[in-house]
């Protein structure tokens, strides 16, 4: 019979229906998995007719020379050495002596059913100058060598997908033709490229350019050349600053905000102005993927612009939490039960439990269609109106069942701002627990647990 159970069986009884519950709790936290995974897919169907994650780089002057090369040969019947001389082709890379780039983002945001994804319309404006300077004899190339009427200009889109129709580029103060692809290989060479056409080398090459773009969730600049400077402005208020450098000045605002990376030098960046390889520094040319996991991820800055309401972040980081509002429940069920003497059975545990691990996918489901803050508060709302009035038959009281709807209200509120202050949620977590722990102890420091649920004086405390 539930009444001759000792206290020290109803807390087993208790604690083996809590374990019970980690059943459907990791089952919510899979379900949040599995509809953060859709919620991605369904962004890759945003992104894909618009532009995903955009990583721009460039301009650098490419220009072909002619170099000649010696082969050795051994005749076979005679030993003799013979050497043949023959030319070949390569190019030469060189990156600006200076680069000016202005950078505007509009934000957006593009939907699909109940999903939602951030995205951006941008206009890259940018100047730049390029020298042959002295590490051209460093390289042993002869000046007389270089192709310069075949030189080209590359410029570095990751996806080019979200270029727009008003490109154009300015060589010296004229226009230049474009051409789709074989940008640097930074970008996994996509991009455009313009001829430069006639040019001396005597003098330094000016050029200026811009495009629009459109990209999704971030925009990052690899920068290249003697010293870059960079300067982004958006309205959207959420930014986020990440890669090889931190920006000089910043200054974010409700209205939005702006950023500016001023004086990037070669020096920083390890990098030569001149180079036989696309690539920056001194080192042997590599695949391109190792030049795009590693250098490149390296020396890439960039700018996000960050959704605030993760919603799914914090829906998984709330189901961390079950256990709290479980154990906390349950306790002071087992309070009423062992001190109070209200014998709260295996089944109502296990209903109670029930409705609490439903508050995770009510939110869920809630967050997904009106947002985080008004799902939370319609789940809470719903969960605790039905605990408060089961326990009220549960534990045949009104009173008893308001402590217990008062306490999960608590809960959740201490569960919201943890959720929201991620920098102080361990202390709150860990504060509340120890005032938990000290409230149990103090209720049931008469307890004998091996005896019925009654203190020395056979009364009730919580009647």
């Amino acid at each position: 019979m539930e009444r001759d159970r000792t206290p020290g069986k109803k807390l087993l009884l208790a604690g083996l229906v809590a374990a019970v519950l980690i059943v459907p709790l990791l089952m919510v936290y899979g379900l949040v998995y599995d509809r953060e995974s859709q919620s991605r897919q369904a962004q890759s169907q945003i992104t894909q007719g618009w532009g995903g994650p955009q990583t721009l780089t460039g301009p650098v002057l490419v220009i072909p020379y002619s170099a000649e090369i010696v082969e050795t040969e051994t005749e076979t019947e005679d030993g003799v050495s013979t050497q043949r001389r023959r030319e070949v082709r390569r190019e030469l890379f060189v990156s600006p002596l200076r680069q000016r780039i202005e950078t505007q983002l509009d934000p957006d945001r593009k939907a699909y059913a109940i999903y939602q994804s951030v995205v951006f319309s941008g206009q890259i404006e940018g100047t730049a100058s390029f020298e042959l300077t002295d590490e051209l004899v460093s390289l042993d190339i002869a000046r007389d060598a270089l192709l310069l009427d075949q030189a080209e200009l590359r410029f570095g889109i990751s996806d080019p997908r979200g270029l727009t129709d008003s490109a154009q580029v300015q060589i010296g103060g004229q226009s230049a033709e474009l051409r789709p692809g074989n940008g640097p290989l930074a970008t996994g060479g996509s991009g455009f490229s313009a001829p430069v056409g006639e040019w001396s080398a005597e003098q330094p090459l000016s050029v200026s350019w811009s495009y629009g773009l459109r990209g999704s969730h971030s925009i990052a600049m690899i920068p290249r050349g003697g010293e870059t400077q960079w300067r982004v402005t958006s309205p959207w208020p959420h930014p986020s600053f990440t890669g090889a450098f931190l920006p000089d000045e910043r200054e974010i605002t409700d209205a939005g905000f702006s950023a500016t990376y001023a004086g990037i030098t070669n020096l920083a960046l390890g990098q030569q102005l001149l180079s036989r390889t696309d690539q920056p520094g001194n080192a042997p040319m590599p695949t391109e993927r190792e030049y795009r996991e590693a250098r490149v991820a390296d020396q890439a800055i960039t700018i996000g612009l960050v959704d605030p309401v993760d919603l799914y972040s914090q829906v998984d980081r709330a189901v961390k939490y079950g256990f709290l509002f479980i154990g906390f429940t349950f306790a002071a069920l087992l309070m009423f039960d062992i001190v109070g003497g209200a014998r709260v059975a295996a089944a109502e545990y296990l209903l109670t439990g029930a409705g609490l691990v439903l508050f995770f996918v009510m939110l869920l489901a809630f967050a997904e269609v009106v947002g985080f803050g008004p799902a939370y508060l319609l789940a809470a709302a719903a969960i605790i109106g039905l605990l408060t009035a089961y326990n009220a038959a549960v534990l045949g009281s009104w009173r008893r069942a308001g402590f217990i709807g008062a306490m999960l209200a608590a809960l959740y509120g201490v569960l919201y701002v943890l959720l929201n202050e991620e920098t102080y949620s361990l202390v709150i977590g860990s504060l509340l627990l120890f005032g938990a722990l000290a409230g149990i102890m103090y209720a049931t420091r008469r307890v004998d647990w091996s005896a019925v649920g009654r203190d020395e004086n056979g009364t009730n405390e919580f009647a």
